[in-house]
């Protein structure tokens, strides 16, 4: 399932000693857009907290897993993480110089255009 939304918050690691080894999780808050904007908190397991490098503020489409377990007659919830899409304004925009001092000039030989400046609008 995949589910797109902003980074609004990155929890501390958390780590510890199991059977199996040592591990570590870290949880991150994901704010999806809408008229009733709403926040899901998924983690990231093991090593792939390295691969994902989310940063507070990024637009991403995450790729996640949803389980519920029972415990003492309650039930739980967890959002796993596995894979991060982000999402890049310049991807939507054209691709234009937007440094002022790279436009092309009138003469510009430079220039990848083969047609001639022409700065009118008709």
């Amino acid at each position: 399932m995949e589910i797109k939304g902003k980074v609004i918050q990155i929890l501390p690691v958390q780590s510890g000693e199991s059977a199996r080894g040592p591990w570590q999780k870290q949880e991150y808050i994901l704010e999806l857009p809408g008229q009733f904007a709403k926040k899901i908190c998924m983690y990231a397991w093991g090593d792939s907290i390295d691969t994902l490098s989310l940063k507070e503020g990024e637009e991403v489409t995450a790729s996640i897993d949803i389980e519920s377990r029972e415990y003492n007659g309650r039930w739980y919830t967890n959002i796993r993480v596995w894979k991060v899409v982000r999402e890049s304004p310049e991807a939507a925009a054209p691709s234009a110089p937007s440094d002022p001092a790279n436009w092309p000039t009138p003469g510009d030989e430079s220039s990848s255009s083969t047609e001639e400046f022409d700065d009118l609008p008709f």
